[in-house]
């Protein structure tokens, strides 16, 4: 699965304003309700349910990286959407390490197998520590787009 498959570039944040691992969230989240890839009404239900999905163990893998992700039924195909906090943000992550990058998942509970190929995707991309590092030294959105087309188009991800 490629990025292109998932991600709504008009969504995408160089630069997000929170400071905090829900403040973050929200912000991602609304900037799929600013792109008309989710409903307004549907949006605090979907940071509830990704939140609740942060309290099972946090999505934070490591390296300065987060995938925070849910299924919600209010959508009907896998969106998702990037963001760079260059400051860090506290995210509880595995190896304690502040995270920068994020990309967060929202799927149609009944896909789960775009749900997963999503985050393999995602995990298997991120393992290239130059890729992160590109990433969260974009410089804005459409930097960040053009470094997803890119790995697209490699073939790294598939």
């Amino acid at each position: 699965m490629k990025f292109s498959d998932f991600v709504a570039t008009d969504a995408i944040r160089a630069q997000v304003k929170a400071g905090t691992k829900e403040g973050v969230i929200r912000e991602m989240v609304q900037a799929l309700v600013d792109a008309n890839r989710i409903v307004a009404a549907d949006q605090e239900s979907i940071v509830k349910a990704i939140m609740k999905r942060e309290d099972l163990g946090s999505t934070g893998i490591g390296r300065g990286v987060a995938v925070p992700h849910t299924k919600h039924p209010s959508v009907t195909r896998l969106v998702g959407t990037v963001a760079v906090s260059p400051a860090g943000i506290e995210f509880e992550s595995l190896d304690g390490e502040p995270v920068q990058l994020f990309f967060l998942l929202v799927s149609p509970p009944d896909r789960p197998g775009d749900h997963l190929r999503a985050l393999e995707s995602i995990s298997r991309q991120l393992r290239e520590e130059s890729f992160c590092k590109l990433l969260k030294s974009a410089k804005g959105p459409v930097e960040i787009q053009h470094l997803l087309e890119e790995a697209d188009s490699q073939g790294v991800v598939s």
